[in-house]
């Protein structure tokens, strides 16, 4: 599991739902909730809070020309490549920290992904979980 530490920015409601925006560094992390501020007390701007969010779930790009629905994109290089014969278990130092994704080994290959190689983590946003 991925875990982030950021301070939410804003909190837009919209019937059960939330959009929350979090700042993760500098960097701006959109996630969907099913809560609100009246459900969840610590949807409050300026709160602390951990994102939660699983390594299946981490898209991994290479290069700067996706046009793309994903609203989460955290740059960084990749320091490690744990390559298996089916999966590999991808990490990018990103500036909120280290993002770990699990995608197909053939994958790995095509991208020609290696250590030292620049990449994105991109991350939908109803995959991200908050915690307190």
């Amino acid at each position: 599991m991925n875990v982030l530490s950021g301070k939410i920015s804003s909190v837009t409601p919209s019937g059960e739902l939330s959009l929350v925006k979090i700042d993760c560094a500098g960097v701006m992390i959109s996630a969907i909730v099913i809560d609100t501020p009246d459900t969840a007390p610590y949807l409050k701007a300026d709160r602390t809070i951990k994102l939660l969010f699983k390594e299946t779930e981490v898209i991994i790009g290479k290069g700067h020309e996706h046009q793309i629905s994903l609203q989460n994109r955290l740059d960084g290089e990749i320091t490690h490549i744990q390559q298996g014969e089916l999966l590999s278990k991808v990490t990018i130092a990103a500036r909120p920290g280290p993002v770990t994704s699990i995608i197909t080994t053939n994958a790995v290959r095509q991208l020609g992904l290696a250590a030292g190689t620049e990449a994105s983590a991109l991350i939908k946003t109803n995959e991200i979980m908050l915690a307190e």
